[in-house]
């Protein structure tokens, strides 16, 4: 009983220090105190998640931290199963139509839980004067939840997501080749004005066949198989990391905000505030507008608890994989 409360005064500690924008630095004495106490309880090989190791960085007891084990666990509920993406998990409240999970938690204990097990924060994504991708530790992230029949799943959190098809796909062409009239029935346009061959949604091995028998125009030929090519579904491959969102000072009050508190917690969109980000360019608007969708063939039913794990990612290469 006096280990776990001073694990959690330990915790509690370490979360006020993060709210009052202290320095890692600062907090490593607070982390070695909590790795001590729960040092001193022996691991068996194999064993099951001990919930003794878990200490409650937040009043609502969604993120737990695990410094023995170095993961942080946050649960949460499914708040979409299709649809396009700017994140995968979002605070409760906030982004509900653009993320999959949602969590009844503040940004900071979640920031905090990862700097305790030994994550280090990078910079978030800059778009001016050029773009530069987000930065920080990777991490893995593993998705746990039961059926309705109370069967365990675990699986990485990239299988939810996929690319997304249900948007514009563009290519240059000058004129069409002589011939070929489109049908207005089908995806298939072509803007005078800008000079470009536009497609919207998946493109069909048979449409695609279809497109090609209609010119031998090497231009045009190039631009329907680059639309059957970029519409193939695929599991997102990006990897995640801890970008560290930031602070700016409220004019009004002088006090300090914490970017992410507007809910940005784990992106598959670009944004300055995420906490955690995908290293790849993967802007909310431009052309590479929402890259990403849920992959809904995955995902339980709306309303699903599902525990999200985060650990620091050990190097591996990267593999994309179809979903079909």
């Amino acid at each position: 009983m006096k280990q776990s409360y001073l694990r959690i005064r330990s915790a509690c500690f370490l979360l006020f220090i993060f709210v009052g924008g202290l320095c890692l630095q600062a907090a490593e004495p607070v982390k070695k105190n909590i790795t001590e106490k729960q040092s001193e309880q022996p691991e068996a090989k194999g064993e099951k998640q001990d919930q003794s190791d878990l200490v409650p960085l937040n009043k609502q007891k969604t993120v737990l931290l695990d410094l023995k084990h170095k993961k942080l666990y946050l649960k949460t509920h499914v708040c979409l199963v299709e649809g396009v993406l700017e994140m995968l998990c979002c605070k409760k409240q906030t982004k509900e139509h653009e993320s999959i999970l949602s969590i009844d938690s503040s940004a900071k204990a979640i920031h905090a839980g990862l700097l305790a097990m030994g994550a280090q924060a990078g910079t978030p994504v800059k778009f001016t004067p050029k773009f530069q991708p987000p930065t920080g530790q990777k991490l893995d992230l593993i998705l746990e939840w039961k059926d309705k029949a109370g069967k365990v799943h675990r699986e990485q959190a990239q299988k939810w997501i996929r690319s997304s098809t249900s948007r514009y796909f563009t290519a240059k062409l000058d004129q069409l080749p002589p011939g070929v009239v489109i049908d207005k029935k089908t995806e298939l346009r072509y803007d005078d004005k800008y000079k470009e061959l536009i497609w919207f949604g998946e493109m069909t091995k048979k449409e695609r066949d279809q497109f090609l028998a209609k010119s031998d125009n090497k231009t045009y030929q190039a631009a329907i198989k680059k639309f059957y090519e970029k519409t193939r579904p695929r599991l997102m491959e990006a990897d995640w990391v801890f970008a560290g969102s930031g602070f700016s000072i409220d004019e009004m009050t002088g006090e300090k905000y914490y970017h992410a508190e507007s809910g940005d917690l784990i992106c598959v969109a670009n944004f300055p505030t995420a906490i955690i980000d995908v290293s790849i360019e993967s802007s909310a608007s431009g052309e590479g507008n929402l890259l990403f969708e849920a992959n809904k063939v995955k995902i339980p039913p709306r309303g699903t608890p599902v525990t999200i794990e985060i650990s620091i990612a050990k190097e591996k290469p990267s593999t994309e994989k179809s979903v079909d």
